[in-house]
């Protein structure tokens, strides 16, 4: 995939950027769109995709009991950076088409094992509905866990719950439940009364007559003009197609569904609300953003100059700087984003997809599937060369996360030019010079070899290893990770993540493993990492010729030691690094975590800006 692919990918609509492409945070209005009803009819699958595409939708809830649910998780799994919330379902309310639950639960379903059609009790359907019958909380927890793992299994970016008709609030045991369930697995569950306080937002809805698409267009926008500053708000609709599937659908007493879900399409749409939402410099967000984004604090007058010196200093040496974010005591005191920098897109990472690689391999460790001393050989018995050389022979996992597997150059490059080839075997068929944990050589194949162990030993990509341990409890969603041919994630490089969820990897790390009162990794494997294993110098740069450069402790953030795949530097910091000048900057001394992303060649010379602005000003 294209960077451009991944650019477009990260929000359908990249309408409200102006409030924040700027830098401060000023207080404007942020809405929600959602669409509901995925995964319900082919008809809902095609307009939900398009309306995230070309319209206005920010989030996508999708259903997982329903006929067309295979193809919307193919959809969904396609284009991670669409917020999706997984839509429990408990009630099958069309009379043409019915939907049965996952699971055994006769206390849910009617006499041919559907779904009751209503949640509370309907004239027009006596006697069927969840609430005029006997449910059993049992069979609806069971149920509701069977469609939170299908739909985690699925798509990996689910980062939120909502319910259908009501299904996640219908009765306080079901509201106990749901919060029991959200905490379980990292969902929070938007649709319940209590959510509004906890996240701070108000539903917002058609300002006058919807029938038509003309009165929902006109409706939606008066109710644009009454979004105030500094608030966030919902908008919930449902887009399908008018066509000869929809056309079946229907109800006692909604009986024009088609007409009316191509109305919600269209305006979603619509050039003139895309105009308004830009006009009024409404922000939009997603459900991701409103329950997982990392707190703020005003920064101090002392930060607030420091940043502005950093980047006039910036614009003189002409460092063509993305984004930068500092963190402090975990909350972030500043931010600001330039040139193509957007807080809402995702920045290829280069290198600082090391890191991301080798924490999987932390969680592989802490998992007892692997241990860094095992032999890497012993992965790949199918891939090794005819004659196994006595270096090859010790190498071992550890020796990969330390750059220090043997070979005498990076073959990278040549390896990744070789047509056709296995990516693992030639790097396991290049020659290995130096007995392993001896030598020195920035090798970003053997951190691919590291993805392919993590896929050997757990049957998942990493980035899909990576979601429930790491990116779903952070709220990291919308990750994109190149692939070799192969279809093993790159491991070194080919991440794409925003600004933000760098700076919460940056929080992740300085913590020590733990998030929100949880130990995800342990922290003796974030202390292990982020230590010294050897010495070391620039990407490229032998060490003889590290010396004839000049290149010291005191002038150099290359020569201060490696970890696991991340860099020691001045000031007692640690780094994850990518090419053109990606950084997290960890700074414990100060609690700190300082981000940028770039295309900055000079990459020394970038981060002598931010010792010499921002770190004083901490």
């Amino acid at each position: 995939m294209s960077t451009h692919s991944v650019m477009k990918m990260a929000c359908g609509c990249v309408l409200a950027l102006s409030a924040w492409a700027a830098g401060a945070q000023e207080a404007v209005p942020s809405l929600i769109v959602r669409a509901d009803d995925m995964g319900s009819f082919r008809s809902a699958n095609i307009a939900c995709m398009e309306a995230f595409e070309k319209g206005i939708e920010t989030s996508i809830e999708v259903m997982v009991v329903t006929p067309w649910f295979p193809e919307a998780a193919r959809l969904l799994r396609e284009n991670p950076g669409i917020d999706v919330g997984l839509h429990l379902t408990i009630t099958s309310e069309w009379d043409n088409i019915k939907w049965r639950p996952l699971t055994s639960c006769p206390s849910l379903v009617d006499s041919n094992g559907y779904f009751f059609p209503m949640m509370t009790a309907n004239p027009n359907y006596p006697g069927l509905s969840i609430m005029e019958n006997k449910w059993n909380i049992d069979e609806v927890e069971r149920e509701f866990r069977a469609q939170i793992e299908l739909a985690l299994k699925n798509i990996p970016q689910v980062s939120h719950i909502s319910g259908h008709m009501g299904s996640t609030g219908f009765d306080p045991r079901i509201t106990e439940l749901i919060r029991r369930l959200a905490r379980e697995y990292d969902l929070p569950a938007i649709d319940r009364v209590s959510a509004m306080e906890e996240y701070g937002f108000s539903y917002a809805g058609y300002d006058g007559p919807h029938k038509t698409f003309a009165e929902k267009e006109a409706s939606f926008l008066k109710m644009l003009d009454k979004l105030e500053p500094g608030k966030n708000y919902m908008f919930i609709d449902h887009p399908a197609l008018d066509n000869e599937e929809m056309q079946t659908v229907g109800h006692i007493g909604y009986e024009n569904v088609a007409e009316d879900r191509q109305g919600v399409t269209d305006l979603f749409m619509s050039p003139k609300v895309k105009a308004a939402i830009q006009e009024r410099n409404i922000r939009l967000i997603s459900y991701n953003d409103l329950t997982k984004s990392l707190p703020r604090a005003e920064a101090t007058p002392k930060m607030t100059k420091a940043l502005n010196k950093y980047l006039e200093a910036v614009g003189k040496a002409e460092q063509d700087l993305h984004s930068v974010m500092v963190l402090q005591h975990g909350k972030v005191i500043a931010e600001r984003w330039l040139s193509e920098g957007a807080w809402n897109k995702p920045h290829v990472m280069n290198s600082v997809s090391k890191t991301f690689t080798a924490t999987a391999i932390g969680f592989a460790v802490s998992e007892g599937l692997l241990k860094v001393t095992d032999k890497v050989i012993s992965f790949f018995p199918d891939k090794l060369p005819a004659t196994i050389s006595p270096n090859l022979e010790k190498l071992e996992i550890r020796h990969l996360l330390t750059m220090s597997g043997g070979h005498d150059t990076d073959p990278t490059g040549k390896v990744r030019q070789m047509e056709g080839a296995d990516w693992v075997e030639a790097f396991l068929n290049t020659p290995f010079e130096h007995e392993p944990g001896t030598f020195f050589c920035y090798n970003s194949m053997g951190t691919y070899v590291l993805s392919a162990i993590v896929q050997k030993v757990t049957g998942q990509k990493v980035v899909d290893y990576l979601y429930p341990r790491l990116f779903r409890p952070l709220g990291i969603v919308g990750v994109h990770w190149e692939e070799s041919p192969q279809g093993i994630n790159c491991g070194g490089w080919g991440l794409y993540i925003r600004t933000e969820d760098m700076a919460k990897m940056g929080q992740f790390l300085l913590q020590k493993g733990q998030w929100n009162g949880k130990q995800l990794l342990p922290a003796s494997w974030v202390e292990e990492a982020t230590t010294t294993k050897v010495a070391s110098v620039p990407a490229g740069v032998r060490p003889e010729k590290a010396k004839e450069l000049g290149l010291t402790a005191k002038n150099s953030d290359w020569v201060q030691g490696y970890g696991y795949q991340m860099w020691r530097c001045r000031h007692d910091a640690v780094r994850a690094d990518g090419a053109n000048g990606q950084y997290i900057i960890l700074l414990p001394e100060k609690d700190a975590v300082i981000v940028t992303t770039a295309h900055i060649g000079d990459m020394q010379a970038e981060i002598n800006l931010i010792w010499k602005y921002l770190l004083p000003a901490l």
